[in-house]
């Protein structure tokens, strides 16, 4: 049943006892055709990609005036799955579970939530594991010389133009996703209303770089990498790229996380093995290797080189000049938020957003959030979140609803 969001707007929600009972349940991935010959994707790189593959969810339904479609850019490693599960059988859901729902921050009952994969993803959309009709194998590292920000946002702007949507309510990530928001405010101003930004900046650190840097390395130099061409071998480049997986985990947490958890705490024994070769000796240490293990079953190691290298090349004053031009020609209402213990994407970073928006003139709101958790906050604290989101997306729409009128 289609709902009028004006006037679900106005109705007081009853929340349900328990998170379970507003579970969007079973859900299914869609896939869109984009960019067919003889009318390509043109990538920023100057080279030419089609057709294109899209692998998409959709929660919720669409209002009759089109205008209640949110769009969920997720962040480096996740997919379109963001709520409810596969199947009966499915033991875990979308990676933002929480957030996506009936009577939730992104509420299904009021809003069409839209989540794509993004190109040169390993999850469904055309990307390095995905075949060349050319050749009959997979892309590789043939699949393009690199790709950027502005082609995820791209192929997210011709999906919704698919959907037969003119305008988005709202676009909204963290991290990675947070650039592609950004991104999507300055390259195309005319399709959003709102833009929230978690967690993210206009640029990555050379902190973070060096980072993803150190990733990529231990993933090109694995035996198994092969130039990127693995995939009709034995294995893969799983050990360098399990690694890349640990050293960027180690980024996501805060100190006082870690120390929290693990301490100098011993996984095995109540004392010290003193053997040089033992890695899994500390419970952190277990940790970042179950972590990287579960990495590699999950992950393209490919995919992993493009998108680490699309954060690194993107800079949003640089791509416009400045981030006042960037957001010169966007009417967006935007919400940026920061975290205390985010030293990946620090606070500083989020208030320089907060400081072009202003001087550009734009409607901005910014909110720093204490939470022990570090950059992976916007993930695992959904409360603090559901406060900033059900005001914003509400007085965004009413801020359409008055100028349409």
């Amino acid at each position: 049943m289609s709902v009028d969001l004006s006037t679900a707007i106005e109705e007081e929600l009853v929340e349900p006892s328990g998170r379970d009972s507003r579970s969007i349940g079973i859900v299914s991935t869609q896939y869109a055709t984009l960019f067919e010959p003889p009318a390509e994707l043109a990538l920023v790189c100057g080279a030419k990609l089609g057709s294109v593959r899209v692998a998409y969810e959709t929660y919720g339904e669409l209002s009759p005036a089109r205008d209640n479609a949110i769009f969920v850019c997720h962040a480096l490693t996740g997919d379109a799955h963001v709520a409810g599960l596969h199947n009966e059988t499915s033991r875990k859901p979308g990676w933002w579970d929480e957030l996506v729902g009936p009577g939730k921050g992104l509420d299904t009952n009021r809003y069409f939530i839209i989540c794509a994969n993004i190109i040169g993803g390993c999850q469904g959309t055309t990307g390095p594991n995905s075949v060349d009709p050319q050749t009959g194998a997979p892309y590789g590292l043939r699949l393009c010389p690199f790709l950027t920000v502005g082609d995820f946002v791209q192929v997210h702007s011709a999906l919704v133009k698919h959907l037969k949507i003119e305008k988005l309510l709202a676009v909204i990530g963290g991290s990675l996703g947070g650039m592609q928001v950004l991104e999507w405010a300055a390259r195309f101003p005319d399709q959003i209303r709102g833009a929230i930004c978690l967690a993210s900046a206009a640029r990555l650190t050379a902190q973070g770089i060096a980072f993803n840097c150190v990733g990529r390395r231990a993933i090109v130099t694995d035996p198994s990498f092969h130039s990127g061409d693995y995939y009709d071998k034995p294995a893969g480049p799983n050990h360098g790229l399990a690694i890349a997986r640990m050293v960027a985990h180690i980024t996501y947490l805060s100190e006082a996380s870690i120390e929290k958890k693990f301490g100098r705490r011993l996984q095995h024994a109540d004392r010290f093995a003193y053997e040089l070769l033992h890695d899994t000796e500390f419970q952190i240490e277990s940790y970042l290797h179950h972590q990287g293990s579960r990495f590699v079953e999950r992950f393209d190691a490919n995919s992993y080189l493009y998108l680490t290298r699309a954060m690194d090349y993107f800079d949003l004053a640089e791509g416009y000049g400045s981030l006042e031009a960037a957001f010169a020609k966007t009417e967006a209402r935007f919400l940026i938020t920061s975290y205390t213990t985010d030293w990946l994407f620090p606070t500083i970073q989020s208030r320089e957003l907060v400081d072009a928006l202003v001087s550009a003139r734009r409607h901005v709101s910014f909110v720093e959030l204490t939470s022990p958790y570090g950059h992976d906050s916007f993930l695992l604290e959904v409360e603090p979140l559901e406060e900033l989101l059900c005001p914003f997306l509400e007085q965004t729409y009413l801020a359409a609803k008055s100028k349409i009128v």
